[in-house]
């Protein structure tokens, strides 16, 4: 009652936890709307153990449990959450929230991690607190801790926001799973939200973001990540609002980049590609840094750690590309020494079985997994043709739809091998639903490097698993593309017998625009001019 009476004279919202005791621990009092409760730090989840706390608080405009009260209920594990009506000071209605015991058994949980008693009188209540939190937690006990991805070094939700069709939201969000499992994520849920207009402050919205911190919650992930790039600001408000680790779709292949990159050329353009990424996210790691002030005008002894780590950083930065340059230059020389063998180089989509297909044609033992960015260096070997003749043939670095700026520098190996290479055969996967797409994907960043008129021929793989037969047609008939499985091995046999006329062709191009090239810049010196 005299929450009641004091919350009617302030005109706030006002509250108390509560421990098992019935001792108040905190006393609270917010604003018209919205109660503000401290931090409790984190919650022990996986022990079906719940805070030992209650919240019990005074609404002014006679509603029941809202969302606010459910996520703090969730995030915090509270024992339960009470919610009072007053008139004139006076309790009126009453009512209580918990944590939810049922857990669905499909792959992504959708109901709401919480339960809402209905609403009852004041002084009509029966409910025995202490034997209900007893009964709840016994529950919590019997089914915690959820199943779990063997070795999963996170429990993550997936965001896609945008105003993309379902379809394609969704198809983005099953690549975005697919790197999840590359880095050792376990997905637990998967939201979408359609929207024209993002969100400058959080992306979604504060509405939405409450609710997906619930269904985080209620599926214990620890983070969320999205499948976007996120500004610095958004970043830093969406982990304060749910108070779990925030994630960028960029962020996710830089952190499997580095866990993949073994060369020491590619730890090199990894490292460089985070020190890029981060550079302008350090304003952000600690708002507290202050000027040392000394001496007049305020010039004090040395620089701000805010100052010193982005000044380290660009030195760091400018060190990896003298280095990178110099690795450049001896790949370069290794290119040049080999000018004489024809090449091959084995470009495409992540995952399509590039490695595959090169350990099938040149009976090598190159890595191979069913994973996106499972090789991160590229890898050359002597093929022998049944002719006789040899061709060296190279397997790049797997690409990706919408590739992050940052990470361009980490694809330049493999863009110098396709630049030199006699023929570059693109490989597509058979067994992707989207292969039309991440043939379009691959073709438009070739064109993008100047790569768009480099002889090619687009190779098929595994072509025992075929998905959409409509679509394979498609691919082969528009671009006469070889059809192989690395697998089983089927038409590898005759892909080597067709190899070596294309590799053929294809430098008999190349000569004869090199000789085009060469009278004509043997004419414009017989005019006496010559281009700078």
């Amino acid at each position: 009652m005299r929450l009641c009476d004091l919350a009617e004279r302030l005109g706030r919202q006002v509250g108390v936890l509560i421990d098992r005791t019935g001792l108040v621990t905190h006393a609270l009092v917010g604003d018209d709307h919205q109660l503000m409760l401290p931090d409790l730090g984190r919650w022990g989840k996986d022990s079906g153990r719940l805070r030992g706390l209650r919240l019990v608080h005074v609404h002014l405009k006679g509603e029941p449990v809202d969302a606010d009260d459910l996520n703090d209920l969730a995030r915090l594990g509270l024992d339960l959450v009470a919610a009072l009506t007053q008139q004139s000071g006076l309790p009126q209605l009453v009512s209580i929230a918990h944590l939810a015991t049922e857990r669905q058994a499909a792959p992504y949980l959708s109901v709401e991690p919480t339960a809402v008693l209905p609403q009852q009188r004041w002084d009509a209540l029966q409910f025995d607190c202490t034997a209900f939190v007893a009964e709840l937690e016994s529950h919590l006990a019997r089914v915690r801790p959820a199943g779990r991805l063997v070795d999963a070094r996170a429990r993550a939700v997936l965001v896609h926001v945008g105003p993309d069709a379902i379809a394609e939201a969704e198809d983005r969000l099953d690549e975005l799973e697919e790197l999840a499992r590359t880095a050792h994520v376990e997905v637990v849920a998967r939201v979408i939200q359609r929207r024209r207009d993002i969100d400058k402050r959080t992306l979604i919205g504060s509405g939405k973001l409450a609710e997906i911190t619930l269904k985080a919650l209620q599926a214990d992930a620890t983070a969320l990540i999205f499948d976007r790039e996120l500004t610095p600001s958004q970043s830093k408000s969406i982990a304060n609002q749910a108070e779990l680790k925030v994630l960028d779709r960029t962020q996710l292949i830089l952190d499997i980049f580095a866990r993949r990159a073994r060369s020491q050329d590619g730890k090199l353009q990894v490292e460089l590609a985070q020190l890029r990424y981060s550079l302008p996210r350090l304003g952000d790691r600690d708002n507290a840094l202050s000027r040392l002030a000394g001496g007049i005008g305020g010039v004090g002894p040395g620089e701000t750690k805010l100052e010193i780590d982005r000044r380290r950083a660009r030195d760091r930065i400018h060190r990896i590309e003298d280095e990178l340059e110099r690795l450049k230059r001896g790949r370069g020389v290794r290119r040049a020494q080999r000018s004489e063998v024809p090449s091959i180089a084995l470009v495409g989509y992540t995952n399509v079985g590039k490695s595959s297909v090169l350990n099938a044609l040149a009976k090598s033992d190159a890595y191979t997994e069913n994973l996106l960015f499972a090789t991160l260096d590229p890898t050359t070997r002597r093929l022998h043709l049944p002719s006789g003749a040899q061709v060296v043939i190279t397997d790049t670095v797997g690409f990706i739809r919408d590739l992050p700026k940052e990470l361009l520098g980490a694809f330049e190996a493999t863009l110098e091998e396709v630049h030199a290479a006699d023929l570059v055969v693109v490989v597509v996967d058979a067994a992707h639903r989207q292969m039309e797409r991440q043939l379009a994907s691959v073709l438009k960043i070739l064109a993008d490097h100047d790569l768009g008129d480099a002889p090619r021929r687009v190779l098929v793989n595994k072509c025992d698993a075929v998905t959409d037969p409509a679509a394979l047609r498609d691919v082969v008939g528009l671009y006469d593309a070889w059809q192989v499985s690395a697998k089983t091995r089927s038409g590898i046999a005759d892909l080597l017998i067709e190899l070596e006329p294309a590799v053929a062709q294809a430098r008999q191009r190349a000569a004869e625009q090199e000789q085009q090239a060469q009278s004509e810049r043997d004419e414009e010196r017989a005019r006496g001019w010559s281009p700078v």
